[in-house]
């Protein structure tokens, strides 16, 4: 299976802007992205002109980053929210949000994006009863999905319910540290989803 195994502070720098793949290093001061905030390379520092068709570019590869899915993978999401009813960018938006990866790491159980891939890879969740170890799984609404029985006294878990109330939680799923679950009560919507990302222009450049 495809992966990226570089460092993910580079990807922040390619794209000159934290995507907060390190969880709680993003915000201290250790950061790399701190002390050089420029691209990578030895032509980092030098200027760019920023044509349209790279500010698209660019746009498309901070949302592959920030969600952690590869090119092949991330072209099926848009074109399965072309065929789709709705803007194109918001229902592909609501696509990379839906995965389960992203519903662990948004309910406050893993440190990052990476970190809740792990998780879920290595079969600590299961889904309205079922165990489910594929990240790109999508949640539906009136899904519940829970830490499973003996993974809940494994130290991620302990750790997400010591730190409980101090991520904030999007109101599309409830979750509860207590009993160690997620209530999906819908999907979100586009003004749900505090990505910072223009997604028009990702629809701009798959539409050329």
């Amino acid at each position: 299976m495809a992966r990226y195994t570089g460092a993910d502070c580079r990807r922040c720098r390619r794209e000159k802007t934290k995507l907060f793949l390190k969880g709680s290093k993003c915000d201290g001061p250790k950061c790399p992205f701190e002390s050089r905030p420029f691209p990578p390379g030895q032509h980092g520092r030098g200027r760019t002109k920023d044509t349209e068709y790279l500010l698209q570019l660019r746009e498309k590869q901070k949302a592959r980053r920030i969600y952690g899915v590869l090119e092949k993978q991330f072209r099926t999401y848009y074109e399965e929210a072309n065929r789709r009813s709705g803007k194109t960018g918001e229902v592909l938006l609501q696509i990379l949000e839906s995965r389960l990866d992203n519903v662990v790491y948004r309910a406050g159980y893993a440190l990052s994006r990476d970190h809740a891939r792990q998780l879920v890879k290595h079969g600590h969740f299961v889904v309205n009863g079922k165990k489910v170890d594929i990240p790109s799984y999508r949640v539906t609404e009136h899904d519940i999905v829970e830490v499973r029985e003996k993974s809940r006294v494994l130290d991620p878990f302990q750790v997400a319910i010591g730190l409980a109330g101090s991520r904030t939680v999007p109101a599309w799923i409830e979750a509860i540290p207590s009993q160690l679950k997620i209530l999906v009560h819908n999907l979100p919507a586009r003004g749900a989803i505090d990505t910072q990302l223009q997604e028009q222009l990702i629809v701009e450049l798959y539409s050329k």
